[in-house]
């Protein structure tokens, strides 16, 4: 199992990681110390990645999935509500790439973003779970949502506009996929027989938009300026002995958040158990490693992130920025976008999922294709935004418009999935290495960070949802094809038949 997770692993982070050295040979040079902090990032990542992945099929998806189940089957209402907003709480908290966003929005202390973003995705897993079970279209959830929101931004500073939308993208991350996916389809599976499999996709949809209300409600009452911005504290290393003694001495802090961080899904693992004895002792141990493993690909993977990867997307964005007026950007960002996508492990699982879903009719190959060019032509589309000084909402507002406008006319399963695949390809990479790319850009360019630099995780949510939504109207069109044909065949062997008979 850890060395599938590991192979798996090392396809995700590789190609990113190869086109970043490539960049520092060729244009923006490293120094010794920043390469050794790089290279030992990439291998954290993998390393974390990999043991993430083996806590999550031993304890976050059976879990999810037993919790999903048993609460629905008790039939009452106030109990899943209840569930739905502490597991969404529990798990935001313990999310990585939440932690990794909130570190770089200096506009809004940590120990007050992290707990509103949870308790945003909270209140969505809430409604996502009752809308299950009182059949509401998903599509109606979703248009009042993205449209409160976008009403909400005349109320905040538009310089918090950008950071919001990033929450969205963040919170679907590495720990809340898993287990919000495995929770969705334990109650779909209850409460909706006859739609359990559309009913089952969504959850991380509406999970995206919720801490994004909750996040622009906070700049309505935290009275959020956002017109500064300090960049983190990059540590100088100036030899591989000093690279590793980063890595040692941040140990002890990384493990700490992190132990804090899960504290609370052992706790309600621990408290189902002893209320409803789902679990065998051997389940339960199983489960105990699980965690065990969780911690330790999670401490790994944020090592790697905040001690790798960020500073060297600061460097690069600020090297990239003072070249040939800063257009390089504009190449170099489609060139990781496109390697982003296309390495994101949650993207290759969405992907295979819906080839399943179609019959084979939506292939796993072009549809990843399609995903990895749409986040490519939007990350240079951002970049155009960041040297022009375009609102962000000149592009979040038409995108959105036309993904909401399409869900009147594709399959109602293919909504579910549109908005998880924005959920899913807004992961790992666009909060550890997109983002600081473009926070070092713009501050390289002599920009306002909070206004320019965020709103890279949010744009990259967006083309997936979008892509897929499409590739439903290519479904919907072959379906359709095929049925005509099968009714026109029909019509003749009838016609034939009627024929032969009077003959």
């Amino acid at each position: 199992m850890i060395k599938d997770n590991l192979s798996e692993s090392l396809r995700s982070v590789l190609p990113i990681a190869l086109a970043v050295v490539l960049l520092c040979v060729t244009l923006t040079p490293m120094s010794a110390g920043d390469f050794f902090l790089f290279l030992t990032g990439v291998l954290c990542l993998v390393a974390g990645l990999a043991l993430f992945a083996v806590g999550s099929e031993l304890a976050m998806l059976p879990l999810g999935s037993k919790v999903g189940v048993r609460t629905t089957q008790s039939g009452k209402v106030w109990l899943i509500a209840l569930v739905a907003f502490f597991i969404g709480l529990f798990v935001t908290v313990s999310e990585p790439d939440v932690h990794i966003l909130a570190e770089q929005i200096s506009a809004v202390p940590k120990t007050v973003l992290v707990p509103v973003i949870s308790v945003g995705v909270g209140l969505s897993l809430l409604l996502a779970l009752l809308r299950i079970l009182w059949r509401v279209p998903l599509r109606r959830l979703l248009l009042v949502s993205y449209t409160l929101a976008f009403v909400l931004c005349f109320f905040v500073p538009p310089a918090f506009w950008s950071a919001a939308f990033d929450t969205g993208g963040v919170t679907t991350g590495t720990m809340t996929v898993p287990f919000i996916l495995a929770l969705g389809a334990g109650v779909s599976s209850i409460a909706s027989r006859d739609s359990a499999r559309d009913d089952s996709f969504g959850l991380l949809g509406l999970c995206s938009i919720g801490p994004v209300i909750a996040v622009l409600l906070l700049g309505i009452l935290y009275r959020v300026e956002g017109g500064s911005y300090e960049l983190a504290q990059i540590p100088i290393v100036t030899d591989t002995r000093a690279g590793a003694l980063v890595y040692l001495r941040a140990l002890p802090d990384f493990a700490g958040e992190v132990g804090l961080a899960l504290l609370p899904i052992a706790g309600f693992a621990l408290l189902f158990q002893l209320l409803t004895r789902s679990f065998t002792a051997r389940q339960m141990l199983r489960i105990g490693v699980g965690m065990l493993f969780t911690f330790m690909g999670v401490v790994l993977f944020m090592m790697g992130a905040n001690l790798g990867f960020l500073p060297a997307g600061y460097s690069l964005g600020a090297s990239l920025a003072g070249m040939r007026g800063g257009y390089i950007l504009i190449p170099v960002a489609m060139l990781l976008g496109y390697f982003m996508v296309a390495a994101e492990p949650t993207v290759h699982v969405l992907v295979t999922q819906v080839e399943q879903i179609s019959a084979g009719a939506i292939p796993a190959r072009k549809m990843a294709q399609s995903l990895a060019i749409g986040v490519s032509a939007a990350l240079g589309l951002f970049m155009v935004k960041l040297l022009t000084g375009m609102s962000i909402m000149y592009l979040l507002v038409p995108g959105y418009i036309v993904a909401l406008a399409l869900t009147f006319v594709v399959p109602p399963i293919f909504t579910g999935i549109s908005f998880d695949a924005g959920g899913v390809a807004s992961g790992t990479m666009a909060a550890a290495f997109i983002l600081p790319l473009t926070i070092g850009a713009s501050s390289g360019l002599g920009l306002n960070v909070m206004t320019e630099a965020f709103g890279c995780v949010a744009i990259v949510a967006l083309p997936p949802v979008i892509a897929v939504e499409v590739w439903g109207l290519v479904y919907r069109t072959k379906v359709k094809r095929a049925a005509d044909r099968l009714v026109a065949v029909d019509e003749f062997f009838i016609n034939y038949s009627v024929e032969r008979t009077v003959d």
